[in-house]
């Protein structure tokens, strides 16, 4: 099995999700806060999506990530690196559970995935889908550098693209 490698920042730890994640990933996907990202999901369709990102990581060699921050153990959210058939692009993205917002720890948690895509995976560019009406997932985009792509795909209609550029290209 191919497993999620541990990234540490100043303040979090992206680790392999594990079982004892599924229910605050599965109480977030069962909330209206999931309205952004396909939500709100009963069990079995939040189970599929938890195990859809624990599994791309076999199935793609990337996938999602448990952000935890180090100095309690906290479980904070989900960043992921993603790109099932149905996506138009390899995508990063994000979610934070109830109580971890206005911290930074999106921002910090994405651009450490975004770093691993682009340095070990070898990536070139990588898109965000943002519901128009996500605001906080616009800004966090943003902060990464990442632009609005009028031209790109989206993954559902009416969804903002925000391409995010190389290292290089942001020199």
């Amino acid at each position: 099995m191919t497993q999620a490698p541990r990234i540490e920042t100043g303040r979090l730890a992206l680790r392999p999700q594990v079982m004892s994640d599924f229910p605050a990933f599965a109480d977030f996907f069962a909330s209206e806060r999931a309205c952004f990202v396909g939500g709100p999901l009963d069990a079995r369709k939040s189970w599929a999506a938890f195990a859809a990102d624990t599994g791309h990581w076999d199935l793609r060699g990337f996938g999602a990530w448990s952000v935890e921050r180090k100095a309690d153990g906290a479980l904070m959210g989900q960043v992921a690196l993603s790109h099932p058939p149905h996506f138009p692009e390899a995508e990063l993205g994000w979610v934070l559970y109830e109580g971890f917002e206005g911290q930074g720890a999106a921002s910090e948690a994405a651009g450490a995935a975004l770093s691993f895509a682009f340095r070990t995976l070898g990536w070139t560019t990588a898109v965000s889908y943002v519901d128009p009406e996500n605001h906080r997932s616009a800004a966090v985009a943003e902060r990464l550098g990442a632009r609005l792509d009028p031209a790109a795909k989206p993954l559902d209609p009416g969804d903002l693209v925000y391409r995010h550029p190389a290292p290089e290209a942001m020199q």
